[in-house]
C-alpha cells in the first residue's frame, strides 16, 4: 500500500494515537481529514498539522454518518483510505455498582457498529480508487480481555472478527486492503486512569508501526507486547488471561 499522495480520513483525530496518525502520514505528503466531536480539539489538532481538514463529526450519529459521507463524496472524491480510529472505554468491574449494560451499548456503538455503517457508506467511493485501504484500530483487549475492561474488551473482539471477515470478502471483489492494529496499553489521556502514563507504550510507535505496515502489506499489526500475549495465547490461553490480569486469582476447570 502506497504511504504517500494518499486522502485518509482518521475518525478520531483530535488527540492520542489518531493525531500521531495524522502527523505520521501528513509529514509523508498525504492529505489528512481529522474528525472529532469537539471542534475546540479538533482545530487545535489541525493547527499542529499541514494538508489537513478537520470536521466536527460523531461517529454514532446516524444522520452525521450520512452527511459526513456526503461531504467526502463531494469535497473530497480522491479519499482512499479510512482509519476507523475513534473509540470508547469504560474502566470498571462487572461485579460492581456501574451499569453494565449502558456502558456496552455505548462501546459497542461506538467501537463496532459505527465502524460497519461508516464502511459500508464509503466502500463505493473506495472502490473508484486505484489502490484503497481501510484500518481497524483494535486492541490487545481484543484477543485477551481485560477484566477492567469488560464490554471494551468484548466490543474490540466483536471488531476483530469483523474486521478479517471483511479482509476476506474484499478480497475477492476489490482492491481494497483492509489492516488491523492491535496496539497494547498506549500512553494516551484515554489511558491515564488505568496506568497509561507509566506502563504504556508511545502513541507515536503504534502511528509508525501503522505506516511500516502499510509499505509491507502487513495486515494484522501486533504492537509492542501484543504479539506476545498473541503468540501466548496460541500456546497456553489460561497462561495468556492471566497475563493480561496478574495479581487476579482465575477459575479453572
Amino acid at each position: 500500500m502506497k504511504t504517500t499522495g494518499n486522502t485518509i480520513l482518521i475518525t478520531g483525530g483530535s488527540a492520542g494515537i489518531g493525531l500521531e496518525f495524522a502527523k505520521a502520514f501528513a509529514a509523508k505528503g498525504n492529505h489528512v481529514i481529522i474528525t472529532g466531536r469537539n471542534e475546540e480539539r479538533l482545530q487545535k489538532a489541525a493547527a499542529q498539522l499541514t494538508n489537513v481538514t478537520p470536521i466536527v463529526y460523531d461517529v454514532v450519529d446516524k444522520q452525521a454518518t450520512d452527511a459526513l459521507v456526503a461531504r467526502l463524496e463531494n469535497e473530497f472524491p480522491a479519499l482512499n483510505v479510512v482509519i476507523n480510529n475513534a473509540g470508547k472505554a469504560a474502566y470498571y468491574h462487572l461485579d460492581g455498582d456501574e451499569d453494565a449494560a449502558t456502558l456496552a451499548e455505548e462501546e459497542i456503538a461506538t467501537n463496532y457498529l459505527a465502524i460497519i455503517r461508516l464502511n459500508q457508506k464509503l466502500l463505493p467511493l473506495l472502490q473508484k480508487a486505484d489502490e484503497a485501504a481501510i484500518v481497524a484500530v483494535s486492541s490487545i483487549a481484543g484477543l485477551v480481555p481485560n477484566h477492567f475492561l469488560p464490554t471494551y474488551a468484548a466490543s474490540k473482539a466483536a471488531l476483530h472478527s469483523y474486521t478479517q471477515s471483511l479482509r476476506i470478502a474484499l478480497s475477492k471483489s476489490s482492491k481494497i486492503k483492509v489492516f488491523e492494529i492491535l496496539p497494547p496499553l498506549v500512553d494516551t489521556e484515554f489511558s491515564a486512569e488505568i496506568g497509561g502514563a507509566t506502563n504504556g507504550i508511545p502513541a507515536k510507535q503504534v502511528a509508525d508501526e501503522l505506516v511500516e505496515a502499510f509499505e509491507n502489506n502487513t495486515y494484522e499489526i501486533l504492537t509492542g507486547r501484543t504479539a506476545d500475549v498473541f503468540n501466548l495465547f496460541l500456546s497456553n490461553p489460561a497462561a495468556a488471561l492471566q497475563a493480561m490480569n496478574p495479581g487476579v486469582e482465575l477459575q479453572t476447570a
